[in-house]
């Protein structure tokens, strides 16, 4: 019985991370962001997180955010193209050639980084 509980609880140190993902335009009704409704991982395995922005227009940067449970939303990193490293070196933000869609990849997810993950886009207001 005690070697059933240990193999269950080996079993929750790989926790699925749910990352939710919703989309955001701001400011500038153009600007509309799609994304998928949820994705997962296990805890340390890198996940890509996409955004589409088809109509997105040459002046309009594109912003991500994120907010964990029971918190308000925090800004992680804007840019209006190439890619940018996010702080602490957690993960990168890569912009399309086209600009018609953006990727935030987080390289080493824990259960600390399981929120809902905002894209937005947005000209200059």
């Amino acid at each position: 019985m005690r070697r059933g509980r240990g193999a269950g609880l080996a079993a929750l140190a790989a926790v699925l991370l749910v990352i939710v993902l919703f989309s955001v335009a701001v400011a500038v009704a153009r600007a509309q962001v799609q994304q998928e409704p949820s994705l997962e991982t296990t805890e340390g395995s890198g996940i890509n997180i996409s955004c589409s922005h088809p109509k997105i227009q040459t002046s309009e940067t594109i912003y991500w955010y994120r907010q964990l449970p029971g918190q308000g939303p925090e800004f992680l990193v804007s840019i209006l193209r190439g890619s940018k490293e996010l702080p602490d070196s957690v993960g990168r933000l890569s912009v399309s050639a086209d600009r018609r869609s953006s990727a935030l990849w987080l390289g080493r997810p824990g259960r600390g980084d399981a929120a809902v993950y905002y894209c937005a886009a947005s000209g200059a207001l």
